[in-house]
Protein backbone atom coordinates (compact mmCIF):
# COMPACT_ATOMS: atom_id res chain seq x y z
CA UNK A 1 0.00 0.00 0.00
CA UNK A 2 1.14 3.53 -0.70
CA UNK A 3 -0.62 5.46 2.02
CA UNK A 4 1.51 7.64 4.25
CA UNK A 5 2.37 6.23 7.61
CA UNK A 6 3.39 7.60 10.95
CA UNK A 7 1.83 9.33 13.86
CA UNK A 8 -0.83 11.96 13.36
CA UNK A 9 0.45 15.52 13.37
CA UNK A 10 -0.12 17.65 16.41
CA UNK A 11 -3.38 19.61 16.17
CA UNK A 12 -1.41 22.69 17.17
CA UNK A 13 0.85 22.50 14.11
CA UNK A 14 -1.43 24.55 11.88
CA UNK A 15 -1.10 27.17 9.14
CA UNK A 16 -0.86 30.81 10.14
CA UNK A 17 -4.37 31.38 8.81
CA UNK A 18 -5.80 29.04 11.45
CA UNK A 19 -3.91 30.74 14.26
CA UNK A 20 -5.03 34.19 13.07
CA UNK A 21 -8.71 33.25 13.17
CA UNK A 22 -8.30 31.24 16.41
CA UNK A 23 -6.82 34.33 18.09
CA UNK A 24 -9.77 36.40 16.91
CA UNK A 25 -12.11 33.71 18.29
CA UNK A 26 -10.50 34.03 21.73
CA UNK A 27 -11.19 37.77 21.74
CA UNK A 28 -14.71 37.27 20.41
CA UNK A 29 -15.53 34.74 23.14
CA UNK A 30 -14.19 37.24 25.67
CA UNK A 31 -16.84 39.74 24.51
CA UNK A 32 -19.70 39.35 26.97
CA UNK A 33 -17.61 38.28 29.96
CA UNK A 34 -15.30 41.22 29.39
CA UNK A 35 -18.13 43.68 29.98
CA UNK A 36 -19.81 42.06 32.99
CA UNK A 37 -17.24 43.16 35.62
CA UNK A 38 -17.64 46.84 34.68
CA UNK A 39 -21.44 47.09 34.76
CA UNK A 40 -21.65 48.61 38.28
CA UNK A 41 -18.71 50.91 37.49
CA UNK A 42 -20.47 52.10 34.34
CA UNK A 43 -23.61 52.88 36.31
CA UNK A 44 -21.64 54.86 38.92
CA UNK A 45 -19.33 56.73 36.53
CA UNK A 46 -22.02 57.72 34.02
CA UNK A 47 -24.75 58.30 36.62
CA UNK A 48 -26.96 55.68 34.97
CA UNK A 49 -29.45 53.24 36.40
CA UNK A 50 -28.94 49.47 36.02
CA UNK A 51 -31.83 49.40 33.55
CA UNK A 52 -30.06 51.98 31.37
CA UNK A 53 -26.78 50.06 31.53
CA UNK A 54 -28.57 46.83 30.61
CA UNK A 55 -29.40 48.34 27.22
CA UNK A 56 -25.79 47.77 26.13
CA UNK A 57 -26.70 44.06 26.11
CA UNK A 58 -30.03 44.69 24.39
CA UNK A 59 -28.67 46.82 21.56
CA UNK A 60 -25.77 44.43 20.95
CA UNK A 61 -27.90 41.27 20.89
CA UNK A 62 -30.90 42.61 18.96
CA UNK A 63 -28.69 43.91 16.16
CA UNK A 64 -26.81 40.59 16.19
CA UNK A 65 -30.16 38.77 15.92
CA UNK A 66 -31.39 40.77 12.93
CA UNK A 67 -27.98 40.57 11.24
CA UNK A 68 -28.01 36.77 11.59
CA UNK A 69 -30.79 36.71 8.98
CA UNK A 70 -28.48 38.23 6.37
CA UNK A 71 -24.95 37.05 7.19
CA UNK A 72 -25.44 33.81 5.26
CA UNK A 73 -26.41 35.78 2.15
CA UNK A 74 -23.50 38.20 2.69
CA UNK A 75 -20.95 35.41 3.13
CA UNK A 76 -22.19 33.47 0.11
CA UNK A 77 -22.09 36.64 -1.99
CA UNK A 78 -18.74 38.11 -0.90
CA UNK A 79 -16.83 35.11 0.45
CA UNK A 80 -15.81 33.93 3.92
CA UNK A 81 -12.59 35.98 4.18
CA UNK A 82 -14.27 39.27 3.26
CA UNK A 83 -17.05 38.53 5.74
CA UNK A 84 -14.48 37.90 8.48
CA UNK A 85 -12.52 41.04 7.64
CA UNK A 86 -15.62 43.26 7.54
CA UNK A 87 -16.84 41.80 10.84
CA UNK A 88 -13.50 42.31 12.58
CA UNK A 89 -13.17 45.87 11.23
CA UNK A 90 -16.66 46.78 12.45
CA UNK A 91 -15.89 45.39 15.93
CA UNK A 92 -12.61 47.37 16.10
CA UNK A 93 -14.29 50.64 15.15
CA UNK A 94 -17.31 50.40 17.42
CA UNK A 95 -15.43 48.96 20.43
CA UNK A 96 -13.02 51.91 20.23
CA UNK A 97 -15.88 54.39 19.87
CA UNK A 98 -17.61 52.87 22.92
CA UNK A 99 -14.45 53.56 24.91
CA UNK A 100 -14.35 57.22 23.87
CA UNK A 101 -17.94 58.21 24.64
CA UNK A 102 -19.01 59.93 27.85
CA UNK A 103 -22.65 58.88 27.90
CA UNK A 104 -24.50 55.63 28.47
CA UNK A 105 -26.59 56.29 25.35
CA UNK A 106 -23.39 56.53 23.33
CA UNK A 107 -22.16 53.16 24.61
CA UNK A 108 -25.54 51.58 23.88
CA UNK A 109 -25.45 52.89 20.32
CA UNK A 110 -21.89 51.82 19.66
CA UNK A 111 -22.57 48.38 21.13
CA UNK A 112 -25.27 48.01 18.46
CA UNK A 113 -22.60 48.47 15.77
CA UNK A 114 -20.40 46.02 17.65
CA UNK A 115 -23.26 43.49 17.42
CA UNK A 116 -23.29 43.79 13.63
CA UNK A 117 -19.58 42.96 13.48
CA UNK A 118 -20.08 40.10 15.92
CA UNK A 119 -22.76 38.51 13.70
CA UNK A 120 -20.50 38.67 10.63
CA UNK A 121 -17.61 37.16 12.56
CA UNK A 122 -19.32 34.31 14.39
CA UNK A 123 -21.15 33.18 11.25
CA UNK A 124 -17.89 32.36 9.45
CA UNK A 125 -15.08 31.88 12.00
CA UNK A 126 -15.49 28.15 12.69
CA UNK A 127 -15.99 27.37 8.99
CA UNK A 128 -12.79 29.26 8.07
CA UNK A 129 -10.77 27.44 10.74
CA UNK A 130 -12.04 24.05 9.53
CA UNK A 131 -11.37 24.92 5.88
CA UNK A 132 -7.85 26.22 6.59
CA UNK A 133 -6.66 23.51 8.99
CA UNK A 134 -4.06 20.95 8.01
CA UNK A 135 -4.47 17.24 8.67
CA UNK A 136 -8.28 17.24 8.73
CA UNK A 137 -10.86 18.99 10.86
CA UNK A 138 -9.97 17.24 14.14
CA UNK A 139 -7.11 19.60 14.92
CA UNK A 140 -9.24 22.57 13.90
CA UNK A 141 -11.97 21.63 16.37
CA UNK A 142 -9.41 21.23 19.16
CA UNK A 143 -8.14 24.74 18.43
CA UNK A 144 -11.67 26.15 18.34
CA UNK A 145 -12.54 24.47 21.64
CA UNK A 146 -9.30 25.82 23.12
CA UNK A 147 -10.16 29.32 21.90
CA UNK A 148 -13.64 28.95 23.37
CA UNK A 149 -12.30 27.90 26.77
CA UNK A 150 -9.67 30.62 26.89
CA UNK A 151 -12.07 33.35 25.77
CA UNK A 152 -14.88 32.48 28.16
CA UNK A 153 -12.54 31.97 31.12
CA UNK A 154 -10.07 34.80 30.54
CA UNK A 155 -12.58 37.42 29.33
CA UNK A 156 -14.02 38.26 32.76
CA UNK A 157 -10.55 38.20 34.33
CA UNK A 158 -9.15 40.63 31.76
CA UNK A 159 -12.31 42.74 31.98
CA UNK A 160 -11.92 42.92 35.75
CA UNK A 161 -8.25 43.93 35.56
CA UNK A 162 -8.81 46.58 32.89
CA UNK A 163 -12.03 47.70 34.55
CA UNK A 164 -10.18 48.27 37.82
CA UNK A 165 -8.14 50.90 35.97
CA UNK A 166 -11.07 52.47 34.10
CA UNK A 167 -14.42 51.35 32.76
CA UNK A 168 -13.08 52.37 29.34
CA UNK A 169 -10.30 49.76 29.55
CA UNK A 170 -12.23 46.70 28.35
CA UNK A 171 -13.56 48.55 25.30
CA UNK A 172 -10.14 49.79 24.24
CA UNK A 173 -8.68 46.37 25.05
CA UNK A 174 -11.07 44.63 22.65
CA UNK A 175 -10.39 47.23 19.96
CA UNK A 176 -6.62 46.75 20.16
CA UNK A 177 -6.72 42.95 20.28
CA UNK A 178 -9.26 42.69 17.45
CA UNK A 179 -7.14 45.10 15.38
CA UNK A 180 -4.23 42.66 15.76
CA UNK A 181 -6.54 39.82 14.71
CA UNK A 182 -7.73 41.88 11.73
CA UNK A 183 -4.19 42.48 10.50
CA UNK A 184 -3.32 38.79 10.94
CA UNK A 185 -6.45 37.77 9.02
CA UNK A 186 -5.61 40.12 6.16
CA UNK A 187 -2.04 38.83 6.05
CA UNK A 188 -2.46 35.09 6.51
CA UNK A 189 -6.00 33.95 5.63
CA UNK A 190 -6.27 33.14 1.91
CA UNK A 191 -9.32 33.94 -0.17
CA UNK A 192 -11.82 31.11 -0.17
CA UNK A 193 -14.17 30.00 -2.94
CA UNK A 194 -17.76 31.15 -2.75
CA UNK A 195 -20.59 28.62 -2.67
CA UNK A 196 -21.88 27.55 -6.07
CA UNK A 197 -25.35 28.79 -5.11
CA UNK A 198 -25.75 32.01 -3.06
CA UNK A 199 -27.97 31.82 0.00
CA UNK A 200 -31.25 33.71 -0.23
CA UNK A 201 -31.57 36.58 2.30
CA UNK A 202 -35.08 35.36 3.18
CA UNK A 203 -34.11 31.69 3.55
CA UNK A 204 -33.73 31.81 7.38
CA UNK A 205 -37.23 33.26 7.84
CA UNK A 206 -38.70 30.69 5.45
CA UNK A 207 -36.90 27.95 7.39
CA UNK A 208 -38.86 28.87 10.52
CA UNK A 209 -41.96 27.45 8.84
CA UNK A 210 -40.60 24.02 9.74
CA UNK A 211 -42.07 22.93 13.04
CA UNK A 212 -38.94 21.34 14.45
CA UNK A 213 -36.69 24.34 13.81
CA UNK A 214 -39.29 26.81 15.11
CA UNK A 215 -39.88 24.75 18.28
CA UNK A 216 -36.18 24.51 19.10
CA UNK A 217 -35.73 28.18 18.25
CA UNK A 218 -38.49 29.25 20.67
CA UNK A 219 -36.97 27.01 23.33
CA UNK A 220 -33.61 28.72 22.74
CA UNK A 221 -35.29 32.15 22.94
CA UNK A 222 -36.70 31.32 26.38
CA UNK A 223 -33.39 29.87 27.55
CA UNK A 224 -31.44 32.94 26.40
CA UNK A 225 -33.98 35.19 28.10
CA UNK A 226 -33.07 33.70 31.45
CA UNK A 227 -29.36 33.51 30.62
CA UNK A 228 -28.98 37.18 29.70
CA UNK A 229 -31.16 38.30 32.58
CA UNK A 230 -28.58 36.73 34.85
CA UNK A 231 -25.60 38.18 32.96
CA UNK A 232 -27.12 41.65 32.85
CA UNK A 233 -28.27 41.92 36.46
CA UNK A 234 -26.36 39.48 38.66
CA UNK A 235 -23.30 41.78 39.07
CA UNK A 236 -25.32 44.39 41.00
CA UNK A 237 -26.41 42.41 44.09
CA UNK A 238 -22.89 40.92 44.39
CA UNK A 239 -21.59 44.35 45.49
CA UNK A 240 -18.03 43.62 44.36
CA UNK A 241 -15.27 45.63 42.73
CA UNK A 242 -14.51 45.20 39.03
CA UNK A 243 -11.51 43.00 39.88
CA UNK A 244 -13.58 40.79 42.20
CA UNK A 245 -16.41 40.51 39.66
CA UNK A 246 -13.82 39.42 37.11
CA UNK A 247 -12.73 36.56 39.36
CA UNK A 248 -16.35 35.44 39.93
CA UNK A 249 -17.19 35.35 36.24
CA UNK A 250 -13.88 33.64 35.47
CA UNK A 251 -15.02 30.78 37.72
CA UNK A 252 -18.34 30.82 35.90
CA UNK A 253 -16.60 30.80 32.50
CA UNK A 254 -14.36 27.87 33.41
CA UNK A 255 -17.44 25.78 34.21
CA UNK A 256 -19.18 26.87 31.00
CA UNK A 257 -16.22 25.81 28.88
CA UNK A 258 -15.50 22.54 30.73
CA UNK A 259 -19.09 21.30 30.82
CA UNK A 260 -19.73 22.34 27.22
CA UNK A 261 -16.75 20.51 25.74
CA UNK A 262 -16.27 17.54 28.07
CA UNK A 263 -19.44 16.66 29.97
CA UNK A 264 -22.27 17.53 27.56
CA UNK A 265 -21.36 14.82 24.99
CA UNK A 266 -21.12 12.16 27.71
CA UNK A 267 -24.50 13.05 29.21
CA UNK A 268 -26.05 13.14 25.74
CA UNK A 269 -24.68 9.71 24.87
CA UNK A 270 -25.94 8.17 28.12
CA UNK A 271 -29.37 9.76 28.49
CA UNK A 272 -30.25 11.33 25.12
CA UNK A 273 -30.50 14.97 24.07
CA UNK A 274 -34.04 15.76 25.25
CA UNK A 275 -33.84 14.20 28.77
CA UNK A 276 -30.58 16.03 29.49
CA UNK A 277 -32.09 19.32 28.31
CA UNK A 278 -35.20 18.79 30.47
CA UNK A 279 -33.10 18.25 33.59
CA UNK A 280 -30.72 21.05 32.67
CA UNK A 281 -33.44 23.65 32.11
CA UNK A 282 -35.07 22.67 35.39
CA UNK A 283 -31.69 23.01 37.12
CA UNK A 284 -31.24 26.49 35.65
CA UNK A 285 -34.74 27.44 36.82
CA UNK A 286 -33.86 26.35 40.36
CA UNK A 287 -30.54 28.25 40.32
CA UNK A 288 -32.27 31.39 39.04
CA UNK A 289 -34.95 31.11 41.71
CA UNK A 290 -32.20 30.83 44.34
CA UNK A 291 -30.66 34.05 43.02
CA UNK A 292 -34.07 35.77 43.19
CA UNK A 293 -34.80 34.57 46.71
CA UNK A 294 -31.28 35.38 47.92
CA UNK A 295 -30.81 38.64 46.03
CA UNK A 296 -30.09 40.41 49.32
CA UNK A 297 -27.14 38.09 50.07
CA UNK A 298 -24.06 38.64 47.88
CA UNK A 299 -22.67 35.22 48.86
CA UNK A 300 -25.80 33.41 47.65
CA UNK A 301 -25.77 35.26 44.34
CA UNK A 302 -22.04 34.65 43.80
CA UNK A 303 -22.24 30.91 44.44
CA UNK A 304 -25.41 30.49 42.35
CA UNK A 305 -23.93 32.37 39.38
CA UNK A 306 -20.76 30.26 39.40
CA UNK A 307 -22.78 27.02 39.64
CA UNK A 308 -24.99 28.12 36.74
CA UNK A 309 -21.93 27.93 34.48
CA UNK A 310 -22.15 24.12 34.51
CA UNK A 311 -25.78 24.13 33.35
CA UNK A 312 -25.16 26.84 30.75
CA UNK A 313 -22.21 24.96 29.24
CA UNK A 314 -24.32 21.82 28.78
CA UNK A 315 -27.30 23.73 27.44
CA UNK A 316 -25.36 25.76 24.87
CA UNK A 317 -23.96 22.64 23.25
CA UNK A 318 -27.04 20.43 23.34
CA UNK A 319 -29.49 23.14 22.25
CA UNK A 320 -27.46 23.75 19.10
CA UNK A 321 -27.27 20.01 18.44
CA UNK A 322 -31.03 19.68 18.92
CA UNK A 323 -31.60 22.42 16.33
CA UNK A 324 -29.29 20.73 13.82
CA UNK A 325 -30.86 17.31 14.43
CA UNK A 326 -34.44 18.36 13.68
CA UNK A 327 -33.72 20.94 10.98
CA UNK A 328 -34.69 19.87 7.44
CA UNK A 329 -32.77 22.75 5.81
CA UNK A 330 -29.11 23.44 5.07
CA UNK A 331 -26.86 23.94 8.11
CA UNK A 332 -25.97 27.63 7.47
CA UNK A 333 -29.64 28.49 6.98
CA UNK A 334 -30.65 26.60 10.14
CA UNK A 335 -27.88 28.36 12.12
CA UNK A 336 -29.05 31.78 10.93
CA UNK A 337 -32.70 31.11 11.76
CA UNK A 338 -31.81 29.69 15.17
CA UNK A 339 -29.40 32.55 15.86
CA UNK A 340 -32.09 35.10 15.08
CA UNK A 341 -34.51 33.66 17.65
CA UNK A 342 -31.98 33.02 20.43
CA UNK A 343 -30.36 36.45 20.15
CA UNK A 344 -33.78 38.13 20.10
CA UNK A 345 -34.52 36.45 23.44
CA UNK A 346 -31.17 37.53 24.82
CA UNK A 347 -31.66 41.09 23.62
CA UNK A 348 -35.19 41.62 24.94
CA UNK A 349 -34.47 40.13 28.37
CA UNK A 350 -32.20 42.89 29.79
CA UNK A 351 -34.59 45.59 28.57
CA UNK A 352 -37.64 43.97 30.19
CA UNK A 353 -35.63 43.11 33.30
CA UNK A 354 -34.66 46.75 33.68
CA UNK A 355 -38.24 47.95 33.46
CA UNK A 356 -39.36 45.33 36.01
CA UNK A 357 -36.53 46.17 38.40
CA UNK A 358 -37.35 49.87 38.24
CA UNK A 359 -41.06 49.26 38.81
CA UNK A 360 -40.73 46.59 41.53
CA UNK A 361 -37.48 45.29 43.03
CA UNK A 362 -34.37 43.46 41.86
CA UNK A 363 -35.70 39.98 42.62
CA UNK A 364 -38.55 40.14 40.08
CA UNK A 365 -36.38 39.95 36.91
CA UNK A 366 -34.68 36.86 38.33
CA UNK A 367 -38.01 35.19 39.10
CA UNK A 368 -39.09 35.92 35.53
CA UNK A 369 -35.82 34.43 34.29
CA UNK A 370 -36.46 31.30 36.35
CA UNK A 371 -39.93 31.07 34.81
CA UNK A 372 -38.59 31.30 31.26
CA UNK A 373 -36.14 28.46 31.95
CA UNK A 374 -38.98 26.27 33.22
CA UNK A 375 -41.35 27.35 30.41
CA UNK A 376 -38.74 26.18 27.89
CA UNK A 377 -39.34 22.59 29.10
CA UNK A 378 -42.92 22.16 27.73
CA UNK A 379 -41.87 23.96 24.54
CA UNK A 380 -39.08 21.42 24.09
CA UNK A 381 -41.49 18.60 25.00
CA UNK A 382 -43.79 19.64 22.14
CA UNK A 383 -40.98 18.71 19.75
CA UNK A 384 -39.82 15.64 21.67
CA UNK A 385 -41.07 13.23 19.02
CA UNK A 386 -39.16 14.97 16.24
CA UNK A 387 -35.98 14.99 18.33
CA UNK A 388 -36.33 11.34 19.28
CA UNK A 389 -36.84 10.32 15.65
CA UNK A 390 -33.80 12.36 14.63
CA UNK A 391 -31.64 10.55 17.19
CA UNK A 392 -33.01 7.05 16.61
CA UNK A 393 -33.76 7.22 12.87
CA UNK A 394 -36.96 8.18 11.03
CA UNK A 395 -39.73 5.70 10.46
CA UNK A 396 -40.86 4.78 6.97
CA UNK A 397 -42.61 7.59 5.16
CA UNK A 398 -42.93 10.42 7.69
CA UNK A 399 -44.34 13.65 6.39
CA UNK A 400 -41.39 15.72 7.52
CA UNK A 401 -38.48 13.46 8.40
CA UNK A 402 -35.51 15.22 9.91
CA UNK A 403 -32.61 15.09 7.49
CA UNK A 404 -30.01 15.09 10.24
CA UNK A 405 -30.43 11.45 11.27
CA UNK A 406 -27.10 9.59 10.93
CA UNK A 407 -27.40 7.71 7.64
CA UNK A 408 -25.32 5.52 5.32
CA UNK A 409 -25.04 6.18 1.59
CA UNK A 410 -23.40 3.63 -0.69
CA UNK A 411 -20.54 4.72 -2.96
CA UNK A 412 -19.55 2.63 -5.97
CA UNK A 413 -20.48 -1.01 -6.42
CA UNK A 414 -22.44 -2.51 -3.50
CA UNK A 415 -20.76 -5.12 -1.35
CA UNK A 416 -21.51 -8.80 -1.89
CA UNK A 417 -23.55 -10.60 0.73
CA UNK A 418 -21.79 -13.98 0.72
CA UNK A 419 -18.39 -13.12 2.25
CA UNK A 420 -18.11 -11.82 5.83
CA UNK A 421 -16.63 -8.35 5.79
CA UNK A 422 -14.28 -6.14 7.74
CA UNK A 423 -15.62 -2.60 8.04
CA UNK A 424 -13.15 0.25 8.48
CA UNK A 425 -14.43 3.64 9.70
CA UNK A 426 -12.34 6.71 8.87
CA UNK A 427 -12.76 10.48 8.90
CA UNK A 428 -11.51 13.41 6.87
CA UNK A 429 -7.92 13.57 8.11
CA UNK A 430 -4.43 12.76 6.90
CA UNK A 431 -4.19 9.45 8.71
CA UNK A 432 -7.23 7.91 7.00
CA UNK A 433 -5.36 6.20 4.11
CA UNK A 434 -3.00 4.41 6.51
CA UNK A 435 -5.97 3.21 8.59
CA UNK A 436 -7.73 1.89 5.48
CA UNK A 437 -4.57 0.07 4.38
CA UNK A 438 -4.13 -1.51 7.83
CA UNK A 439 -7.75 -2.72 7.68
CA UNK A 440 -7.13 -4.09 4.17
CA UNK A 441 -4.28 -6.23 5.51
CA UNK A 442 -6.58 -7.46 8.27
CA UNK A 443 -9.28 -8.34 5.73
CA UNK A 444 -6.78 -10.21 3.55
CA UNK A 445 -5.41 -12.19 6.52
CA UNK A 446 -8.92 -13.24 7.61
CA UNK A 447 -10.28 -13.91 4.13
CA UNK A 448 -12.86 -11.14 4.48
CA UNK A 449 -14.30 -8.55 2.16
CA UNK A 450 -13.49 -4.90 2.98
CA UNK A 451 -15.96 -2.04 3.35
CA UNK A 452 -14.74 1.54 3.78
CA UNK A 453 -17.08 3.82 5.75
CA UNK A 454 -16.16 7.51 5.59
CA UNK A 455 -17.69 9.48 8.47
CA UNK A 456 -18.89 12.90 7.33
CA UNK A 457 -19.65 15.08 10.34
CA UNK A 458 -21.41 18.33 11.09
CA UNK A 459 -19.46 19.45 14.13
CA UNK A 460 -21.20 21.35 16.93
CA UNK A 461 -19.02 23.31 19.35
CA UNK A 462 -20.73 25.45 21.99
CA UNK A 463 -23.30 27.39 19.90
CA UNK A 464 -21.64 27.02 16.50
CA UNK A 465 -22.15 24.29 13.89
CA UNK A 466 -20.22 23.71 10.68
CA UNK A 467 -20.10 21.04 8.02
CA UNK A 468 -16.57 19.68 7.85
CA UNK A 469 -16.93 18.68 4.21
CA UNK A 470 -19.54 18.60 1.50
CA UNK A 471 -21.34 15.51 0.27
CA UNK A 472 -19.31 15.41 -2.95
CA UNK A 473 -16.04 15.78 -1.04
CA UNK A 474 -16.98 12.82 1.16
CA UNK A 475 -17.87 10.69 -1.88
CA UNK A 476 -14.59 11.69 -3.50
CA UNK A 477 -12.68 10.60 -0.39
CA UNK A 478 -14.31 7.15 -0.49
CA UNK A 479 -13.70 6.88 -4.23
CA UNK A 480 -10.01 7.69 -3.69
CA UNK A 481 -9.70 4.97 -1.05
CA UNK A 482 -11.37 2.42 -3.33
CA UNK A 483 -9.20 3.39 -6.30
CA UNK A 484 -5.99 3.08 -4.28
CA UNK A 485 -7.08 -0.31 -2.95
CA UNK A 486 -8.03 -1.53 -6.42
CA UNK A 487 -4.59 -0.53 -7.74
CA UNK A 488 -3.13 -2.98 -5.23
CA UNK A 489 -5.57 -5.74 -6.09
CA UNK A 490 -7.88 -5.22 -3.11
CA UNK A 491 -11.59 -5.29 -3.91
CA UNK A 492 -13.65 -3.11 -1.58
CA UNK A 493 -16.99 -1.33 -1.27
CA UNK A 494 -17.69 2.09 0.21
CA UNK A 495 -20.21 4.02 2.28
CA UNK A 496 -20.55 7.59 3.57
CA UNK A 497 -21.93 7.92 7.10
CA UNK A 498 -23.42 11.40 7.57
CA UNK A 499 -23.72 12.60 11.16
CA UNK A 500 -24.64 15.78 13.06
CA UNK A 501 -22.96 16.67 16.33
CA UNK A 502 -23.94 13.57 18.30
CA UNK A 503 -20.92 11.30 17.77
CA UNK A 504 -22.48 8.50 19.82
CA UNK A 505 -25.51 8.36 17.50
CA UNK A 506 -23.18 7.85 14.53
CA UNK A 507 -21.40 5.08 16.44
CA UNK A 508 -24.69 3.34 17.15
CA UNK A 509 -25.73 3.53 13.49
CA UNK A 510 -22.40 2.00 12.47
CA UNK A 511 -22.81 -0.77 15.08
CA UNK A 512 -26.30 -1.54 13.77
CA UNK A 513 -24.94 -1.67 10.23
CA UNK A 514 -22.22 -4.11 11.33
CA UNK A 515 -24.89 -6.33 12.92
CA UNK A 516 -27.12 -6.14 9.86
CA UNK A 517 -24.40 -7.26 7.42
CA UNK A 518 -22.83 -9.78 9.79
CA UNK A 519 -19.46 -8.03 9.89
CA UNK A 520 -16.48 -10.01 11.15
CA UNK A 521 -14.85 -6.92 12.66
CA UNK A 522 -14.95 -3.11 12.60
CA UNK A 523 -11.60 -1.32 12.43
CA UNK A 524 -10.91 2.25 13.50
CA UNK A 525 -7.72 4.28 13.49
CA UNK A 526 -6.37 6.77 15.98
CA UNK A 527 -8.26 10.07 16.01
CA UNK A 528 -6.35 13.34 15.44
CA UNK A 529 -8.30 14.68 18.44
CA UNK A 530 -6.35 12.34 20.70
CA UNK A 531 -7.26 9.33 22.87
CA UNK A 532 -8.96 11.36 25.61
CA UNK A 533 -11.63 12.49 23.15
CA UNK A 534 -11.71 9.34 21.00
CA UNK A 535 -12.26 6.85 23.83
CA UNK A 536 -14.40 9.00 26.12
CA UNK A 537 -18.00 8.11 26.91
CA UNK A 538 -20.15 9.71 24.24
CA UNK A 539 -17.62 9.32 21.43
CA UNK A 540 -18.25 7.48 18.17
CA UNK A 541 -15.62 4.86 19.03
CA UNK A 542 -17.07 4.26 22.50
CA UNK A 543 -20.65 3.90 21.23
CA UNK A 544 -19.49 1.63 18.40
CA UNK A 545 -17.53 -0.58 20.80
CA UNK A 546 -20.44 -0.94 23.21
CA UNK A 547 -23.01 -1.57 20.46
CA UNK A 548 -21.27 -3.72 17.83
CA UNK A 549 -21.89 -7.50 17.98
CA UNK A 550 -18.41 -8.15 16.53
CA UNK A 551 -14.86 -7.20 17.51
CA UNK A 552 -13.94 -3.51 17.25
CA UNK A 553 -10.21 -3.17 16.57
CA UNK A 554 -7.82 -0.23 16.81
CA UNK A 555 -5.48 -0.47 13.82
CA UNK A 556 -2.47 1.45 12.59
CA UNK A 557 0.52 0.85 10.34
CA UNK A 558 3.05 0.28 13.13
CA UNK A 559 1.44 -2.22 15.49
CA UNK A 560 -0.83 -5.25 15.60
CA UNK A 561 -4.59 -4.58 15.86
CA UNK A 562 -5.82 -4.08 19.42
CA UNK A 563 -9.29 -5.15 20.45
CA UNK A 564 -11.29 -2.34 22.03
CA UNK A 565 -13.29 -3.07 25.15
CA UNK A 566 -14.49 -0.93 28.02
CA UNK A 567 -11.31 -1.81 29.91
CA UNK A 568 -8.89 -1.24 27.03
CA UNK A 569 -10.44 2.14 26.20
CA UNK A 570 -10.02 3.18 29.84
CA UNK A 571 -6.36 2.10 29.66
CA UNK A 572 -5.84 4.14 26.47
CA UNK A 573 -7.42 7.20 28.10
CA UNK A 574 -5.34 6.78 31.26
CA UNK A 575 -2.07 6.34 29.36
CA UNK A 576 -2.75 9.56 27.43
CA UNK A 577 -3.60 11.46 30.61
Amino acid sequence: MSAPRGRAASPFRQPKAVWAVAFACVISFMGIGLVDPILPALADSLHATPSQVSLLFSSYLIVTAVAMLFVGWFSSRFGAKRTLVVGLAVIVVFAALAGTTDSINGIVGFRAGWGLGNALFIATSLAVIVASASGGFGGAIILYETALGLGIAVGPLLGGELGAISWRGPFFGVAVLMAVALLATLAFVPSMPKPARPTSPVAPLKALRHRGLLTMGIMALLYNWGFFTMLGYAPYPMKLSAHELGLVFTGWGLLVAAFSVFLAPRLQARFGTAPVLYANLLGLGVVMAVIAAGVGSPTVVIVAVIVSGAFIGINNTLTTQAVMLVSPVERPVASSAYGFLRFIGGGLAPFVAGKLADATDLSVPFYLGAATFVLAIPVLASGHGLLRKAEEGPEEGPEEAPVATPSLTAVGEPAGTDTPRVIVAVGAHGGAPATVDAAARLARETGSALEVVHVRETVVVEEQAVETEGAEEARAAVTAHLARLAAHGVAASGQVLTSVGDHAAAGRVLAEHAARVGARAVAVGRSPRGPLAQFADGSLTSALTHGAPCDVLLVDAESVPRQLTKRSMAELRDSAA
